[in-house]
């Protein structure tokens, strides 16, 4: 969130102070005023709506506009290691308390492949929009990581009346392939399930990279 302050005008909430205890590390933050986005986004106008997204929209490009410091490299703000507790397996790789961290890795091919483990390459065995995603995978020109939130949901945009006053939980923040924001965001809960129609007026589509990521999760079992 520091990043974020420091480096766009994207409302972020104020970090007062840091601290461990008990093995478990704890922010002090500054309350954002506001009401979460999903409350009474249905109850909006359309011009409401339209005035929100909009803002949502220049915000998210002023992030994504952030140039990385550490190369090709996918990675967390400070280059290092990752967070996102949907991943499928990540227990099962490090021990705790860093169960849910994953990473860095040199680039964008490297961390598709990470998301395939343990199946690297396509396979004869394997269906064929499982080949045709592993395919995409290797052959695309990725480009350069871009600064990603990770997980835009409804419930992580606070506003008021038609004002977004802070986007919150950064947990999952980090240099992710240019798709991953529009990928993440759609992996929505039951109860943020119109989240899905409106994703299109705020970032990039990418549907061709979402047909991917649900191929990926359907087979490779994400939550």
């Amino acid at each position: 969130m520091e990043f974020i302050r420091e480096h766009t005008s994207v409302p972020v909430p104020k970090i007062y102070c840091a601290f461990t205890y008990r093995n478990k590390t704890y922010i002090a933050m500054e309350r954002i005023k506001g009401t979460m986005l999903a409350d009474g986004w249905l109850q909006r106008s359309e011009e409401s709506r339209s005035r929100i997204l909009n803002q949502l929209k220049t915000m998210i490009e002023e992030i994504r506009s952030i140039r990385s410091p550490h190369g090709s490299s996918v990675a967390s703000v400070d280059g290092g290691s990752l967070n996102d507790p949907r991943l499928p397996g990540i227990g099962t790789i490090y021990p705790i308390p860093t169960a849910r961290r994953f990473g860095p890795f040199e680039d964008i091919n490297a961390f598709h492949r990470w998301l395939r483990r343990p199946h690297k390459d396509a396979d004869d065995a394997f269906p064929a929009e499982v080949n045709d995603m592993i395919k995409a995978h290797e052959e695309t020109d990725w480009g350069q990581p871009v600064f990603t939130h990770g997980d835009l949901s409804s419930f992580n945009i606070i506003v008021k009346d038609d004002k977004i006053t802070g986007i919150i939980d950064w947990e999952t923040a980090g240099w992710y392939p240019h798709y991953w924001e529009y990928t993440r965001a759609s992996r929505v809960s039951p109860q943020n399930a119109w989240w899905v129609d409106y994703l299109d007026r705020f970032l990039e589509p990418k549907p061709n990279e979402r047909k991917f990521e649900k191929t990926r999760c359907e087979f490779w079992g994400e939550i």
